[in-house]
């Protein structure tokens, strides 16, 4: 059933005239804002469509928790430990949402495991770079959490009921994700010349890549008109990344920190910042898998789904001798 998804997802936006009578009455559906629900008729394409981004959503989520985990026994106070615990814990939590979402589509996660580790399906280039000192785990909490956030809220509002539900809470915790960065770097900012030359470094190395995490520019995107059409999207790629760049250059400023764009300037004419586009060469390259960190993820990824196989077929194991008790009983 999931093959036959993705062998039927289309990219472009069908036009009226071309739709059946079902699909006509789905989109109206979905004009008049009307939440789909799991059981509700759905053209193909949309579930293709849902379960790629749902799927990679959640493979996000948990391979996120990875560039953070490694720095947990390394905070530098036992707060900051408790903290970034409470936060990859968040993380996988964001990733269990997903998943069960994702399910009410007919894919069971470890299709959607087994697809993440075939290379059938990505998660967010950001999380192929390393976090290389503690002002780095600043830079991902206020950068690209504050991206996440960004691409986030409005999926609140996404067509898809239960994908809509999973992000109120997930939004809510990405926020206190994007607040506990901020006060990172804010420290370190305040700090010594040391740690400032740490926080501008971090940002340096960070800036780019959190702008690549709203996807290509609307012209090479090629799912995002249909997505929008379907309200599966609520705003394009240049939009979300224009308002990220809009919020995050005074939070840059506020801190006395530089934004490493010489061409960033606030036009006027526009009421918003020019700014330089990131290099799409290296975002499609980290996508295919020649990031700096992109082999390092995926052998800790499966890793953890070889060493947890005892514990998936103990479940099962268990679940089957509930079920045939049960039917004994009966």
């Amino acid at each position: 059933m999931y093959a036959q998804m993705i062998k039927t997802a289309g990219t472009g936006v069908k036009p009226r005239e071309e739709m059946t009578p079902e699909e006509a009455a789905f989109q109206d559906r979905i004009d008049a804002d009307i939440k789909i629900e799991p059981k509700d008729w759905m053209p193909d394409e949309y579930r293709a469509t849902l379960v790629r981004q749902i799927g990679q959503h959640a493979h996000s989520e948990i391979v996120g928790q990875l560039p953070e985990g490694n720095w947990i026994t390394r905070a530098p106070t036992l707060e900051r430990k408790a903290i970034l615990l409470a936060k990859v814990q968040d993380e996988a939590g964001h990733g269990l949402y997903l998943y069960c979402a994702a399910e009410t589509l007919g894919v069971s996660r470890d299709e959607l495991t087994e697809d993440l580790l075939s290379g059938r399906m990505k998660y967010s280039s950001i999380f192929n770079y390393p976090t290389l000192n503690w002002a780095d785990i600043g830079a991902v909490g206020w950068l690209v959490d504050g991206a996440a956030i960004m691409n986030q809220v409005p999926l609140q509002r996404t067509s898809y009921g239960p994908y809509s539900r999973a992000m109120i809470r997930i939004c809510k915790e990405e926020s206190f994700h994007q607040r506990q960065g901020y006060d990172i770097m804010m420290k370190m900012a305040q700090g010594t010349e040391a740690q400032k030359k740490m926080a501008q470094d971090a940002l340096n190395r960070f800036w780019y890549p959190s702008l690549m995490m709203f996807g290509p520019s609307d012209k090479e995107s090629v799912h995002s008109a249909q997505s929008m059409a379907w309200k599966i999207k609520i705003d394009s790629n240049d939009e979300l990344r224009q308002r990220f760049v809009d919020q995050t250059v005074p939070q840059a400023e506020y801190l006395g920190l530089t934004v490493p764009d010489d061409k960033l300037k606030w036009n006027e004419e526009r009421g918003h910042y020019d700014f330089s586009e990131p290099d799409w060469t290296e975002f499609f390259n980290v996508l295919k898998g020649k990031g700096p960190c992109n082999t390092e993820r995926m052998n800790g990824r499966k890793r953890a789904w070889e060493d947890g196989a005892w514990v998936r077929d103990g479940l099962m194991a268990h679940a089957q001798k509930r079920a045939a008790r049960k039917v004994a009983a009966e």
